[in-house]
């Protein structure tokens, strides 16, 4: 092929800065999450401060392929580069040259700066060297188009026993934007007693700002107080549940079993046909929660590389126990305090 020729059909890989284009890529994309949209720049790197790298793979002027990084760095938990931070998808998104230029072009940045680690949080796998792990899973369910059909026929009767539980205490599910600050009442206390810190109240107030559309917000409430509470994304034909969280004192009514069939009484009148339960750790706990409403497991292929071996972002099994029982004994009006300082540098 002729050197003119070569270069006409080159792939170039540049920092785009068109969000309306970029969105509508993501969209059309095999692949494509809310995780990948372009509003998380400016979540990210206004409101959480993270120098962001928004890359595409440009053949003859448009877009083959997108890719979000965030740069999350710190002296108390080091220095990562994530795409996406906080979130549970990212990785490239395009053609399968576009997808491998762009995680080649990743591992570079990341060497470039120095990182502790790259991860790249894929939902599809990549033709790539970076090492690929599998960490977590995600537990995705059909919802059909009845929800009375799905509560008497697509939910096993210990589970509906569960729902009703609840609501026979006298709780309620409620959805809507104005949930959102009874929401993060809840999911901090929630964090607060699980040992971690709780992320920032203006990331949800921004995620209603700039994801008007997509962000859901949910509580189940007793006589008007605030028991349980999720937030999540609609995308495509799916709805994930990306935070959900309940009070301890009121585990025995299982709030958290109405919050999550209020949700998807919810998708399936609004035509969303698929319920995304977000990501967990294979065996744990909460992937037994999530697999007893009857999804399937939907393996998440996530990429890595590090120069000096270290093989996950910070958690709180990886170490840090002393850390996580001297937070949980913190009154709460302390710990939502430090908090959110802390876990905006917790990828």
């Amino acid at each position: 092929m002729p050197d003119s020729a070569a270069h006409a059909t080159a792939l170039d890989l540049v920092d785009w800065t068109d969000g309306p284009a970029w969105d509508d890529f993501v969209a059309s994309a095999e692949g494509g999450t809310f995780c990948h949209l372009w509003g998380w720049r400016e979540v990210f790197g206004e409101g959480f401060g993270h120098p962001v790298h928004y890359r595409a793979a440009v053949r003859n002027g448009r877009i083959e392929g997108v890719h979000p990084l965030v740069h999350v760095r710190s002296r108390l938990f080091g220095n990562y580069l994530v795409s996406m931070p906080f979130l549970n998808y990212g990785g490239p998104l395009g053609s399968e040259p576009a997808r491998t230029a762009l995680a080649d072009d990743a591992r570079r940045l990341a060497a470039a700066r120095g990182v502790d680690l790259l991860e790249l949080r894929s939902r599809r796998t990549l033709d790539t060297d970076l090492e690929e792990v599998h960490r977590k899973v995600t537990v995705v369910l059909p919802l059909g188009d009845d929800a009375d059909h799905l509560f008497t026929k697509g939910l096993k009767s210990k589970v509906r026993s569960q729902v009703r539980r609840p609501m026979k205490a006298g709780m309620e599910a409620r959805v809507g934007p104005e949930c959102v600050d009874d929401f993060y009442g809840v999911f901090a206390e929630h964090m607060r007693d699980l040992g971690t810190p709780v992320l920032p109240r203006s990331l949800f107030h921004d995620l209603v700002r700039v994801f008007p559309d997509r962000v859901v917000f949910a509580g189940v409430y007793l006589d008007d107080r605030p028991v349980a509470g999720g937030c999540g994304f609609l995308f495509g034909d799916e709805f994930e549940i990306t935070w959900a969280s309940s009070l301890r004192e009121f585990n025995r009514e299982a709030p958290n079993m109405l919050l999550y069939w209020g949700l998807m009484e919810e998708m399936v009148a609004r035509g969303v046909p698929l319920f995304n339960f977000g990501r967990c750790t294979p065996g744990g706990g909460t992937h037994r929660f999530k697999l007893q409403w009857g999804g399937d497991d939907e393996p998440l292929p996530w990429y890595q590389w590090s120069e000096d071996g270290r093989n996950a972002t910070p958690n709180p099994d990886g170490g840090f126990g002393l850390a996580v029982r001297a937070w949980q004994k913190l009154p709460l009006p302390v710990a939502n305090t430090l908090g959110p300082w802390l876990a905006r540098r917790i990828p």
